[in-house]
């Protein structure tokens, strides 16, 4: 009986053990897009951090990244994320649409569940040898512009917004934009995959005069090619991209991470995450970090997405599904 007893005692401390073991190894993933990688690299160590400090307990915290679109699709399928940090709503959107997000998603986290923002920019050579200072040079013949598929990234629907609502912010109308954005993807010699891929087009394959792309891939491509190989150049006009998060309930309900899923993104509006953001030329949702970070976010005319667009959602089915405006405007080269 006290060999059983020693034995049942010896297999329950080996189960707790396990039990322990298992609860220190909670691991989180996030799956993101492209141009946040770096961000996310240094807000994980700042939340692990944190989150051993305030409960005790060790997390980890894995990352995929790819287009934004190609990501959401991924995870829609099957990639057990934990959360999803994209650089555009719909994305989400169509997570809560097929059940794998709340429907209420946008209501679960301050600022439209928007903890960044972010908008579009140009880089050009060093030296900016095309003298490329707006919209407008972009659509001159000669210029290739390299940018992302609106189709399977963020980066590249806001790219194309962004063109399109400079030609209404300017007094144009409808048809002028759908113009002046057709002559623009004229001068794409080829569509890239996410914000990533295009920046590797531009400066490992060599291609085109001018990138367009997030604001914050200014620091990522200082960091990884070395100051001074691109110049960032801050157009007249151009949109607000909100950079939104969710928890994938499908994932938690699954793993059981549903409070640290919560406490991750939580823990995106702290001071410290949003400082972090700001380094890596995020905008941040604190105003008074956006302030002592003013050096770094030049005044830019900016526009909202639902001045000219409804919501993404709308804009998504007029521009971006099959058969839509960017179908009708570009032809695959």
């Amino acid at each position: 009986m006290n060999l059983n007893k020693s034995i049942t005692l010896a297999l329950a401390s080996i189960a707790l053990s396990a039990s322990n073991f298992a609860a220190a190894q909670t691991t989180l993933l996030n799956a993101s897009y492209d141009v946040a990688r770096e961000f996310y690299k240094d807000y994980n160590s700042a939340f692990v951090a944190h989150y051993k400090k305030s409960t005790g307990k060790d997390v980890r915290i894995d990352q995929a990244h790819g287009g934004s679109s190609a990501q959401a699709r991924a995870v829609n399928d099957g990639l057990e994320a934990d959360v999803v940090t994209m650089n555009t709503t719909t994305d989400i959107e169509f997570l809560a649409g097929t059940g794998v997000v709340a429907k209420d998603w946008a209501k679960r986290f301050p600022g439209n569940a928007s903890p960044t923002s972010s908008t579009m920019l140009f880089l050009t050579r060093e030296g900016n040898p095309k003298h490329i200072k707006d919209w407008d040079d972009l659509v001159k013949p000669g210029i290739q512009v390299i940018i992302v598929n609106p189709k399977t990234g963020g980066n590249g629907r806001m790219a194309y917004l962004a063109a399109w609502g400079y030609v209404r912010k300017k007094g144009g109308t409808d048809a002028q934009a759908a113009e002046f954005v057709g002559k623009l993807f004229k001068n794409v010699p080829v569509l890239a995959k996410g914000g990533r891929d295009a920046t590797t087009i531009f400066l490992q394959r060599n291609i085109g005069d001018v990138l367009v792309t997030f604001e914050s891939e200014v620091v990522s491509v200082d960091r990884e090619f070395g100051a001074g190989k691109v110049d960032a150049v801050h157009p007249s006009v151009s949109i607000v991209a909100e950079n939104p998060v969710a928890v994938v309930e499908r994932t938690v309900a699954k793993k059981g991470t549903a409070d640290v899923a919560k406490a991750y993104l939580d823990y995106l509006y702290s001071d410290e995450a949003q400082e972090i953001a700001a380094k890596h030329a995020l905008r941040p949702r604190s105003a008074a970090i956006l302030k002592k970070y003013a050096s770094t976010f030049k005044p830019i005319q900016l526009f909202t997405v639902a001045e000219y667009f409804g919501s993404l959602s709308e804009a998504q089915k007029v521009h971006f599904n099959d058969g839509g405006q960017f179908d009708k405007l570009y032809t695959v080269k």
